[in-house]
């Protein structure tokens, strides 16, 4: 997309860009160096740079969910990803707000009148994303929601993928859930994937099974560390019950996706409020929950 219609923040030590449709992260840089830190959505590989999910995470079986016996069809991992509907309603020196509520386009997929806004802040070297759904129905609204950013791996020339490890802030003896190939749905299966107590390193063939699944995390933040050039950044999700981690195999990003939600299991009833990690936003009220990419300084200067 045209740089110029990507709405665009800055401070002494990042500048960021948002494209207005989805309302999608697509840049985080350093004013000072000019390094680049989230993967270039090469349409050839993977086109997205940090899609917003909303208001399911992962996909439904057959794309169907139920809800008051009526049958609704989802794509897999929501409508706000690529929605041209969501619009800027306020920006100002350090901070964007987007916002999109229901219409009857979307009631046809999602039979609840909402709001959704997103809040990009710039704070120094990090940027706060801040997910807000508001409940304007008449009944429990039910949604998961969360984010996808993918990082550029690696960063520097002259380095590797598996240079590169995801550290988490505390020891580990959490397991990724497996999903079925055929379907994209959630089993009970699961692998270990720590290669230490707090360390997953990154391989080229890791993710050749799809995303790994984290649902019991001891961690609320991990660090992506580079072998020879130390802590590149750190995503702080303390709100959020799943992680979710990914990439096309043999490319050069990783997605670290703090979900409040998760794919269908394959066992699903298919029942909305059945369904595993749904909110349900009592009528008048409003959900929040934010997740944090911090740039390390020395990557900065």
């Amino acid at each position: 997309m045209n740089p110029v219609n990507m709405y665009t923040l800055s401070n002494a030590l990042l500048k960021i860009a948002v494209n207005p449709i989805g309302a999608e992260l697509c840049r985080i840089a350093s004013v000072k160096n000019k390094n680049e830190f989230m993967w270039d959505a090469n349409p050839d590989i993977w086109g997205s740079f940090a899609p917003n999910l909303f208001p399911i995470i992962g996909t439904l079986k057959n794309e169907e969910y139920i809800y008051k016996n009526e049958t609704y069809t989802l794509p897999k991992h929501g409508f706000i990803r690529h929605s041209k509907d969501i619009k800027c309603i306020s920006q100002t020196s350090t901070s964007l707000i987007f916002s999109l509520k229901h219409n009857k386009k979307l009631l046809e997929w999602y039979p609840f009148k909402f709001e959704f806004l997103i809040t990009y802040t710039l704070h120094s070297n990090a940027l706060e994303i801040l997910y807000t759904i508001k409940n304007l129905d008449k009944q429990t609204i039910y949604f998961s929601v969360g984010g996808h950013p993918a990082f550029k791996c690696p960063l520097y020339a002259g380095e590797k993928y598996s240079d590169y490890s995801l550290v988490f802030e505390k020891e580990e003896i959490s397991k990724s859930y497996l999903l079925n190939k055929k379907n994209g749905l959630l089993t009970d299966q699961t692998k270990a994937v720590f290669d230490t107590p707090k360390n997953i390193t990154l391989k080229p063939d890791l993710f050749n099974n799809d995303a790994l699944i984290l649902k019991d995390l001891a961690s609320r933040s991990v660090a992506l560390v580079s072998k020879n050039n130390g802590e590149i950044l750190t995503v702080s999700f303390k709100e959020y019950q799943y992680l979710g981690l990914w990439a096309k195999p043999n490319a050069h990003f990783v997605c670290i996706e703090p979900w409040l939600g998760i794919t269908d299991h394959e066992n699903t009833t298919k029942q909305l409020i059945e369904k595993e990690g749904i909110i349900a936003l009592p009528i008048d009220e409003s959900f929040d929950a934010s997740y944090t990419i911090q740039i390390h300084e020395s990557h900065l200067a």
